[in-house]
């Protein structure tokens, strides 16, 4: 018995294993399960991008981590360029790192470097007013040497101008009219050779008087310095007399101030005493008894009595 075969379900099977083959091998070219996920990031750049095309790749310290997605002018500034990048989600950006344009080997292919990122340093995130995060720029390597050749082509522009300026017709006349002068200066020096030969000879001869001068005035001088020390000596002794002329003289006036009055006190007494002396050698020489019986008394007067005086 013959089995019938549905040659038509053979044949939509066929290419339904097929389209499943190829949509497998498709999901596979493009990662498959291990597909990576993106982050978009913006860049501004100041400089020409010149050399920079579309999905260039970016690099964070030579390692690829993503590619360059939009290049546009700023509408508002067309100096400056838009960059926005792809950078796989997990990569390092933070506040502090840059983006740099570069140039690979001799062929001429630009590049975006990143780098910096402390560890420390935050992860950059979404300013207010922006739609991505926005990575810093540094000026390139090409634009830096631009900025160098630039100042320093003004600097030799500006160095030729003065000496062209120096180097003018009226300088030039002056600098001819100098060399003359000098000139005519060295010939009149060459025709007086001999009296400046003369007066030299003759300023060396005084130099040479003057220095034996100077030698002999030097005992002089030293002799002027002991007499000048001795009177320094002799007046320092003076001045320490002086002093002492002034201790004695005070401590005479404290004897003075001290003694005086009791010496004038003592010649009061003595005076007093010496009175006393003669009025007992003159009572003596009257009475010689009254040394030995002492004074007698008065006799009483007219009218007056031992017990006392009469009353009236």
């Amino acid at each position: 018995m013959e089995t019938k075969v549905n040659y038509a379900f053979v044949g939509a099977f066929v290419l339904l294993l097929g389209a499943v083959l190829v949509a497998g091998v498709l999901w596979l070219a493009a990662g498959g399960m291990m597909q990576k996920k993106y982050d978009p990031y913006l860049a501004v750049e100041n400089e020409s991008v010149a050399g920079l095309n579309l999905n260039a790749p970016v690099k964070y310290n030579g390692v690829d981590v993503g590619k360059v997605e939009v290049i546009r002018l700023d509408p508002e500034n067309p100096e400056r360029v838009i960059l926005r990048f792809a950078i796989e989600r997990g990569t390092p950006i933070k506040t502090d790192t840059v983006a740099i344009l570069k140039t690979q080997g001799l062929t001429g292919i630009t590049y975006v470097e990143l780098s910096g990122g402390a560890r420390n340093s935050p992860p950059l995130r979404i300013i207010a007013g922006n739609k991505y995060p926005v990575i810093r720029t540094q000026p390139s390597l090409g634009a830096r040497l631009e900025n160098v050749l630039t100042s320093v082509l003004g600097k030799l522009d500006s160095t030729s101008n003065n000496i062209n300026a120096i180097l003018s017709d009226e300088n030039q006349a002056a600098f001819k009219h100098a060399l003359a002068d000098i000139a005519s200066v060295a010939h009149t020096i060459a025709l007086r050779k001999e009296a400046l030969d003369a007066g030299l000879t003759d300023a060396a001869r005084t130099l040479k008087n003057t220095a034996h001068a100077s030698a002999q005035l030097d005992p002089v001088i030293k002799r002027i310095e002991s007499s000048a020390a001795a009177v320094e000596k002799m007046g320092n002794e003076v001045a320490l007399a002086g002093k002492t002329v002034n201790s004695i003289g005070a401590d005479v006036k404290r004897f003075t101030a001290e003694t005086m009055p009791e010496l004038e006190r003592l010649l009061g007494e003595l005076s007093v005493l010496a009175t006393s002396l003669r009025r007992l050698s003159e009572q003596t020489e009257r009475n010689p008894s009254s040394l030995l019986f002492g004074r007698r008394p008065a006799p009483e007067g007219p009218g007056e009595t031992s017990r006392g005086v009469q009353k009236p």
